[in-house]
């Protein structure tokens, strides 16, 4: 039988969403388990790698049950089509690099266990997410290959493959939290960098002063082009010079930095080329400041006077 456009773009918008579901879905776990059981090597964990999978799954996943019902109606009315060459090649690329991945998996598996590594609960999880999907991809098509599969089993994997989407896309969700506390994280972090920037301008002024402003505007007097940022929710940056080598900044937050969703949300402080005694940005939710002291001793070439 001849392959008619419509079956060759049925078979691969069929094989591709199932590609970007499992590349999603896979994602969308590894970053649950990291946000789970944090890798000791990342000190800064991005809620936007999960909004993307979570977003990809949630309109991808549907597309490929409805495609592949499609088809499967379409083998019912008329089975000699279960022969068309394009599908076969599909199907075979799709079990060759299932399998390839379980192989893959069992191997790195064994090697961290054989070469005396520490195996993680998280690097397990992993492991066990990539051969349970891949298992399942490589079962389910080699049975529709060798025309095992009915109405009945179709269903069966379709809700378990529903069940573990929308299992995935609720653990996301209970990472990430709503849209609202998502764009108020955004705000926070959006308020950290202004004061960075901020405090990188004092800086600046003290470094060509010797003195630190009394307040902001001293600074762009001093300082051209530089503008002071504003608060994206419309509640202004605070400044207070508190000794002739300590000031304060202070923002109003919408979320502590180191509780619940938003763990680990808030980046490692950014040094910059002028020392400071206890940087960091972790902040409360409603006003926060934070204090900060100069250190002269880090300026060799700065004359050094009597403070």
């Amino acid at each position: 039988m001849r392959t008619t456009p419509k079956d060759f773009f049925l078979h691969l918008g069929v094989i591709i969403t199932l590609y970007v579901s499992i590349i999603s879905f896979l994602t969308l776990i590894f970053r649950v388990v990291d946000y789970a059981f944090p890798p000791a090597f990342e000190r800064y964990f991005a809620t936007s790698a999960i909004s993307w999978p979570v977003a990809s799954l949630i309109i991808i996943f549907p597309i490929y049950l409805i495609l592949s019902w499609i088809l499967n109606r379409d083998y019912v009315a008329n089975p000699e089509k279960r022969d068309l060459g394009i599908r076969r090649w599909l199907l075979y690329i799709t079990l060759f690099i299932a399998g390839i991945a379980i192989v893959t998996d069992l191997i790195v598996l064994l090697y961290y266990f054989l070469d005396g590594r520490l195996i993680t609960a998280g690097f397990i999880l992993k492991v066990l997410a990539v051969f349970v999907v891949a298992g399942g991809v490589f079962s389910y098509y080699i049975l529709d290959l060798r025309e095992r599969t009915n109405r009945g089993v179709n269903k069966l994997f379709a809700v378990i493959a529903a069940l573990l989407a929308i299992g995935s896309i609720v653990a996301g969700f209970a990472v990430i939290g709503s849209p609202q506390t998502q764009r108020q994280l955004r705000y926070d972090q959006q308020k950290v960098q202004d004061l960075q920037m901020i405090q990188g301008q004092v800086l600046e002024y003290w470094n060509r002063t010797d003195k630190l402003p009394e307040t902001l505007a001293e600074v762009d007097d001093i300082l051209a082009g530089f503008n002071i940022p504003e608060d994206p929710q419309s509640q202004p940056y605070e400044y207070r010079k508190i000794a002739n080598l300590n000031f304060e900044l202070c923002a109003t937050f919408n979320l502590p930095s180191n509780e619940g969703k938003n763990k680990r949300a808030i980046p490692e402080p950014i040094y910059g080329p002028y020392g400071l005694v206890d940087e960091d940005w972790k902040h409360s939710d409603g006003r926060s400041c934070f204090e900060r002291t100069i250190r002269p001793e880090l300026f060799p070439d700065k004359p050094q006077k009597a403070q």
